[in-house]
């Protein structure tokens, strides 16, 4: 056979050290958080640095490494500051993203006979027990807790299904009558997106009112699906909140898991923010017994700081999650791999897929997430993440008490997690009669979120509770202090009286 003439390969195959040596120094100086967040103010001189177009001839390694170190870098979003308190998001910790990174090298895709496979399975068993699910229960890790709330759904979808002798997955969805599932009304407003999806339509989605707690209305929940079943909806899951969104309310989980096991419906926890909560003595009466739920979400890249993407989808009927989401065989993979006896030796380490973990979801090609878990718990153990979780969990305590003792701050709802909502309330509102008051403090409180943002120091977020604008902020961050703690009530209180003058208030 004629040889033909080697092409050159004009991207980077060498040189990683070098590389990480060009960036390391920007990486460090940006997670210092020395400096107050600018990069918003300057958007229009970066932006014009990056905008070019597509280029017909690269600039090479060194240009770029040159850019991302320069304008890229600088320019990152400060999720990680340790000011921030706002989104359910970090920055994460050294060991993971370092962990990351090698993952990324030479641990994708997460199949075939290799370390990285190994830890996914391994990392999943210490999550699993890290919050207390019997091994029975089988896992899969996701790209968070959008996909794992979805796979939850669609397993409670195939089980309601095969309780009528109906494969959806199969056959399709059309022969289930009227299915419901039942959410609170402070239920994340994925479930809606979620039950699109799977063709059980948006309309199947039952919102319940939430009682003074933030909690749903357990007996709200029993008349509704009572009266469902009378008039022919088919029951199809509970989604329970394990720290909501908003405010962290945890819903009474014991008392669905007795309800959802009394009416044979799928009990899905969604615990993306709040579920490690368990962890916390002073509150782990709050979340019951978890095994009693079917399906359960966690995301590791919020409390436990791992790399952005990195959720998962926890069931206790690990054949139920496989027919929900079968893949049919394929001639290129399965069809042509070599047969290997049982108890024979293994000649390489694509003489098998290791643990298959592309059965239980959507992904077929997927990237080794649980490594990062595994490493974290590797790390700083059940006892380092508790500690971070009870710090967290009291700073929002602590700030609800000081919110409370101010003649001008108002805690908006009870504090069970490390979730708290509050609002600035100036003297001369507070006798003031609804709705000109609500109106006037809604205007106030938004205005006080921008000026609290601008100056850098602090960084809430806001949601609105029972029709009010509050502020919110949740701490999962490793490097917030209690001194930032203290930091956010004065900006707050000097930002309040500062609009409120401004407002004529």
């Amino acid at each position: 056979m004629e040889l033909i003439k080697e092409q050159q390969e004009y991207a980077s195959t060498t040189g990683l050290s070098e590389a990480l040596e060009t960036l390391l120094p920007a990486l460090e100086t940006f997670l210092a958080f020395a400096e107050p967040e600018q990069t918003a103010l300057q958007r229009e001189i970066w932006s014009a640095q990056l905008d070019e177009p597509l280029p017909q001839v690269g600039c090479g390694a060194e240009g770029v490494l040159q850019e991302l170190r320069d304008v890229v870098i600088p320019n990152g979003l400060h999720c990680g500051a340790p000011g921030f308190s706002g989104w359910v998001a970090t920055s994460p910790t050294t060991i993971p993203a370092v962990t990351h990174l090698a993952s990324a090298l030479v641990g994708s895709p997460c199949l075939g006979i290799q370390a990285f496979n190994f830890l996914e399975n391994l990392g999943m068993s210490w999550l699993k027990s890290l919050i207390g699910l019997p091994e029975s229960f089988q896992g899969l890790f996701t790209s968070g807790g959008s996909v794992a709330n979805l796979l939850g759904l669609g397993a409670a979808r195939q089980h309601a299904f095969e309780r009528e002798g109906i494969d959806p997955a199969r056959d399709g969805v059309a022969a289930l009558p009227k299915p419901r599932i039942y959410a609170s009304e402070e239920t994340h407003h994925i479930i809606y997106r979620a039950a699109a999806v799977f063709g059980l339509g948006r309309s199947a989605v039952v919102m319940l009112p939430a009682n003074e707690r933030m909690q749903i209305d357990v007996a709200s929940l029993r008349e509704r699906v009572l009266r469902d079943r009378e008039e022919g909806c088919t029951p199809v899951a509970v989604m329970a909140n394990a720290g909501t969104t908003s405010t962290g309310a945890v819903d009474p989980l014991a008392e669905l898991g007795a309800f959802c096991h009394e009416q044979n419906i799928w009990l899905h926890v969604d615990g993306a923010y709040g579920l490690l909560g368990v962890l916390d003595p002073s509150v782990k009466h709050l979340f019951g017994d978890l095994a009693l739920a079917d399906s359960l979400v966690v995301d590791p890249h919020k409390w436990m700081a791992t790399s952005m993407g990195s959720g998962a989808i926890i069931v206790r009927d690990k054949a139920l999650l496989e027919r929900a989401f079968m893949l049919l065989p394929a001639v290129y993979i399965e069809g042509s791999q070599p047969v290997q006896q049982e108890d024979g030796p293994l000649t390489s380490q694509f003489d098998g897929f290791g643990y298959p973990f592309h059965e239980l979801g959507f992904e077929h090609t997927l990237p080794s997430r649980g490594v990062e878990v595994w490493a974290l718990l590797k790390e700083i153990g059940v006892e380092g993440i508790r500690a971070r979780v009870c710090r967290h969990n009291e700073y929002a305590r602590n700030l609800a008490e000081a919110i409370q003792a101010s003649p001008n701050l108002e805690l908006a709802a009870p504090v069970m997690l490390s979730t708290f909502c509050y609002r600035y309330i100036p003297s001369s509102l507070q006798a003031v009669d609804e709705p000109t008051r609500s109106a006037d403090l809604n205007r106030l409180n938004q205005q006080l979120l921008t000026r609290v943002r601008a100056r850098g120091r602090s960084m809430p977020s806001a949601t609105f509770v029972r029709g009010n604008f509050v502020l919110r902020s949740c701490f999962i961050n490793p490097r917030t202090t209690y001194e930032d703690i203290l930091t956010l009530i004065d900006e707050i209180e000097l930002c309040g009286a500062e609009v409120s003058a401004s407002l004529g208030f």
